[in-house]
C-alpha cells in the first residue's frame, strides 16, 4: 500500500506543476479505462490520451490544483482534488472532485471521476 500512496503523491506533484500529461505516461496502465461520473468510459490509453490533450488545450487560465485527501487500500487508492480554472467552453470551473483508483501491475487501470455539475 505504500507503494501505491508514494505513486499517488507523485502524481499530485506532477499535476500541481503542470505535469499531467506525464504523471499520466508514467502511471496509467495501456488498457486503462477512465469514467466521469456515471457517463460512458473512455477505454484503453491511447483514447484517455486524446481526452486528456482536449481538455488541457481547452484550459484558458489554470488558478489551482491542489490534493486535499488521499487514501491507499489493496490495489484502490481516491484522492480528493480542489480544482480552479477557466475553461474555453464551460466558462469558470471551481470545484472539488473524488477520483477513485484501481492499480494493477503498479499502474491504474481503472479510475472514476466523482464531482456535481
Amino acid at each position: 500500500m505504500e507503494n501505491v500512496q508514494e505513486k499517488l503523491n507523485d502524481i499530485s506533484k506532477l499535476v500541481i506543476n503542470g505535469q499531467l500529461l506525464d504523471a499520466f505516461e508514467k502511471y496509467y496502465h495501456d488498457d486503462v479505462v477512465m469514467q466521469e461520473n456515471e457517463n460512458i468510459p473512455t477505454k484503453g490509453k491511447a483514447a484517455n490520451l486524446l481526452r486528456e490533450k482536449e481538455f488541457l488545450n481547452n484550459i484558458t487560465e489554470f488558478r489551482e490544483a491542489k490534493m486535499l485527501s488521499s487514501g491507499v487500500g489493496d490495489n484502490v487508492s481516491y484522492a480528493e482534488w480542489k480544482y480552479d480554472y477557466t475553461h474555453r467552453e464551460w466558462g469558470v470551473r471551481n470545484y472539488k472532485q473524488v477520483s477513485v483508483q484501481h492499480w494493477k501491475d503498479g499502474k491504474i487501470i481503472k479510475e472514476q471521476f466523482f464531482y456535481g455539475n
